[in-house]
């Protein structure tokens, strides 16, 4: 396989490295090996090269906007030093024709200097900011995880970016399946807490009386804290009645793909990441949107989220995202080979 295409993967959240693994995975089948570009260690699951890259946040990192024109730049810090030199390295050996950055503006910017292309990865949320607009003018295509027709996930952005973008549709890892009827005769009904490894404002207490409110419920804790994390939670959502999650794009991907009707609490995000998603989920799709943890009203949500139709999911998640998404990386390294048009 020609391994000539990089995917910077950011550390923090689960979304990152699956759509890296997904991708990876898909252009594998057209011969395109994928060389992954991270803080993180290389995933069990990863079918090409990787480069596990210095950390750059840890000791005490100053001065790290540059002025406000970046995001993370800390001045004089050995391990941004080390860790842009070992992108540059991997550059100049590996020579690629393309690297999707997943997400950090100051990596688009750092191959694009070397005159590589790159494909940004759009994240929800207010990214009309000096740097993310620079970043995102630098780019030769930008690329989005939810669908077409879901409104304001990207607001602020100027027209000329907004344009520029392509939404894929969420991206889940799994077969989307079909929403099923819940047996009359079964129970209790079921339902999964998905947090995730991002972070989340959600103490042991209030879950605990969550359960305490709903006793004709069985709670399936996933990913609250480092004891319940599950790297692979779709048997638990498979076999659950509601999802209650956090808004993150790969939780609410992984829910959609499930086909099962949601409970959605943003948590707080840099840009206002979660909290837009949960705006348009309000909107027009299958979940139950509380702003904050609901207190003392666990019996009603549940049962408003329950009687909703998950089918409805089909238009966020439809099992095409990964063949979109490689089509736009496909169809971007033709582009500037010469090869196409557009």
């Amino acid at each position: 396989m020609t391994d000539r295409i990089g995917y910077y993967v950011h550390h923090v959240g689960e979304g990152h490295r699956r759509r890296a693994e997904v991708l990876a995975a898909r252009l594998s089948r057209d011969g395109v090996a994928v060389t992954g570009l991270s803080t993180l260690p290389r995933p069990a699951r990863w079918i090409g090269d990787w480069v596990e890259l210095p950390r750059d946040d840890d000791g005490d990192p100053r001065d790290t906007g540059a002025n406000g024109h970046l995001h993370w730049a800390p001045l004089l810090h050995d391990g941004a030093r080390a860790r842009a030199a070992a992108i540059s390295s991997w550059i100049e050996s590996a020579r690629p024709e393309l690297v999707v950055v997943d997400v950090s503006v100051e990596v688009l910017l750092l191959a694009r200097l070397h005159g590589v292309p790159t494909i940004a990865v759009v994240l929800p949320g207010q990214r009309d900011d000096a740097a993310h607009l620079l970043g995102f003018g630098t780019a030769e295509a930008l690329v989005a995880f939810w669908p077409a027709d879901a409104r304001g996930m990207s607001p602020g952005l100027p027209e000329a970016v907004a344009r520029r973008l392509v939404p894929v549709g969420a991206l889940s890892r799994h077969p989307v399946r079909e929403p099923r009827a819940r047996p009359r005769t079964v129970a209790p009904r079921s339902v999964a807490l998905m947090l995730g490894s991002g972070g989340h404002q959600v103490r042991a207490e209030d879950v605990a009386a969550a359960r305490a409110a709903t006793p004709d419920w069985q709670w399936h804790v996933l990913g609250a804290d480092e004891h319940t994390w599950v790297e692979d939670p779709s048997p638990t959502l498979d076999r659950v009645d509601v999802v209650v999650t956090h808004a993150g794009q790969n939780a609410i991907a992984e829910t959609a793909a499930a086909r099962r009707p949601a409970v959605v609490i943003p948590q707080s995000r840099p840009h206002h990441e979660q909290h837009v998603t949960a705006d348009c989920l309000a909107a027009d799709w299958p979940a139950v949107v509380c702003r904050t943890w609901p207190t003392g009203q666990w019996p009603a949500v549940l049962a408003r989220a329950a009687s909703l139709d998950a089918g409805g999911w089909a238009g966020w998640c439809d099992g095409g995202a990964a063949d979109r998404f490689a089509d736009v990386v496909l169809a971007t390294r033709q582009r500037v080979r010469g090869g196409g048009s557009g």
